[in-house]
């Protein structure tokens, strides 16, 4: 995009205004003339007709400059006249493009040379709207990746477990990853969506047969020696770690529809 100066004093057109601030050309033309008391020529803008016109056009044909060719009237708006049009659109945008503008376009001292003519050409308002679109950018990303962490956080435990857990563990694990929920919690909600046994009786609290096909869980069977000499089996139920990485998932994808008491 074209940057203009005109009569030492670095300018805007009206198609660039409308070009940096995200609008149509006529809406800045239609702000202009609703509120004309609040522009001074020369000190908000330059109006240039006639053969300043004429002088103006031939500066600048061989750029690429939004401007109409049969233009009997254009106007160059100063750092002044740019910032009412943005106070007038009054967009986030605006604001922005016009701090930039205010910063790289209009400050003296980031010119690189004098201009030879009353008009000099460069690049800042395409630079200035290219940061905007990259800070937006960097700014969605960060924000992704701080609403996938519990995600990324959690993948990275499971990679590296080799062993099965404790229904308890595993509630420790979902803690560490934002949901607040402990262990008989856990047993409960596992109960009441199917994955272990409710119904009482020596398979209570056990995977059912469901979460066995899954491979969620497996039942680790431990022999008890008692005093009077017989032997009892105690059962179980340990987490897999497909079964820590499905369930951890479970919860963060589906919490409203998945979390305790839904």
């Amino acid at each position: 995009m074209a940057v203009v100066e005109h009569n030492n004093v670095r300018v805007l057109t009206t198609e660039q205004v409308a070009e940096a601030y995200g609008c149509e050309p006529k809406q800045v033309k239609q702000n202009f003339n609703n509120n004309k008391d609040r522009f001074t020529e020369g000190v908000h803008y330059f109006k240039l007709e006639g053969d300043s016109l004429k002088c103006f056009k031939r500066q600048v044909e061989n750029f690429d400059l939004p401007l109409s060719k049969f233009a009997s009237t254009i106007y160059l708006w100063t750092k002044k006249g740019a910032s009412r049009h943005c106070k007038m659109l009054g967009t986030d945008k605006a604001w922005d493009v016009f701090d930039l503008l205010e910063e790289n376009y209009f400050n003296p001292k980031a010119k690189n040379s004098q201009p030879q003519d009353s008009y000099m050409i460069a690049d800042p308002i395409e630079r200035a709207r290219r940061w905007i679109e990259e800070e937006q950018h960097r700014k969605a990303l960060v924000a992704q990746i701080e609403g996938d962490r519990p995600k990324v956080v959690f993948a990275d435990a499971v990679s590296v477990a080799k062993t099965n857990i404790l229904v308890g563990e595993l509630a420790k694990i979902l803690k560490q990853n934002g949901v607040e929920i402990g262990e008989k919690r856990l047993f409960q909600w596992l109960r009441e969506k199917g994955y272990l046994i409710k119904r009482k009786g020596t398979d209570y609290n056990m995977p059912t047969q469901r979460s066995m096909d899954m491979k969620l869980f497996e039942i680790k069977e431990t022999a008890i020696n008692h005093s009077d000499g017989h032997t009892s089996v105690n059962k179980t139920p340990k987490v897999t770690g497909r079964g820590q990485m499905y369930f951890v998932n479970l919860f963060l994808k589906n919490s409203e529809e998945e979390s305790v008491g839904a």
